[in-house]
């Protein structure tokens, strides 16, 4: 794993060891999530639910994001992201916050692009994206990693599925506020 573009380019990531839930985001889908938000990146207040190792708020960053905040219930997986974040100049950019997403996203935050990727197969990303809608600024971009079998609800909130992309057994949904589905 390695950060694709930007000021960070090249740098190798690590990865949560020995852990199923979590499932590091390939670097084919990861490039195709950020090339179809390029022009959206800059100067934007990115949350990385569900983070892992971080490597989607870091590739933001990479790329002109205003800040990060990378949100995880494990201490395993916040240990990972400090060490993909130490040696970038990204340190002051990132909030790492230990807590679960129901917890977190009740508190008052505002974010423009949010990356859920939330353990499969556990109801989770339903639960959890009408809440991260409430958390979004006008122009909020939602992009959500699952399972290809998983359906997505057309509409949640203000939020309409902007594109859907397909990679195998994964899916990538995103959102966005006020549009409308492309079929």
């Amino acid at each position: 794993m390695r950060v694709i573009t930007g000021l960070a380019r090249g740098k190798r990531l690590i990865t949560v060891p020995g852990n199923d839930l979590v499932r590091p985001t390939s670097e084919k889908v990861k490039e195709s999530i950020f090339s179809s938000i390029q022009f959206d990146i800059e100067g934007r207040r990115i949350l990385d639910l569900f983070a892992g190792s971080g490597q989607m708020g870091i590739e933001a960053l990479s790329r002109g994001a205003e800040s990060a905040v990378f949100v995880d219930s494990s201490d395993v997986s916040l240990g990972v992201v400090r060490q993909n974040l130490s040696g970038t100049v990204f340190e002051d950019k990132a909030k790492i916050v230990k807590s679960d997403y129901k917890t977190f996203l009740s508190r008052e935050n505002v974010f423009d692009i949010a990356f859920l990727d939330p353990p499969y197969n556990k109801g989770i990303l339903k639960e959890a994206l009408p809440l991260v809608c409430k958390v979004m600024s006008d122009y909020g971009i939602i992009i959500c990693e699952h399972e290809s079998e998983e359906i997505m609800p057309k509409a949640v909130g203000d939020f309409a599925i902007y594109r859907e992309y397909k990679f195998g057994k994964i899916k990538v949904t995103v959102y966005k506020k006020g549009e409308m589905a492309n079929d």
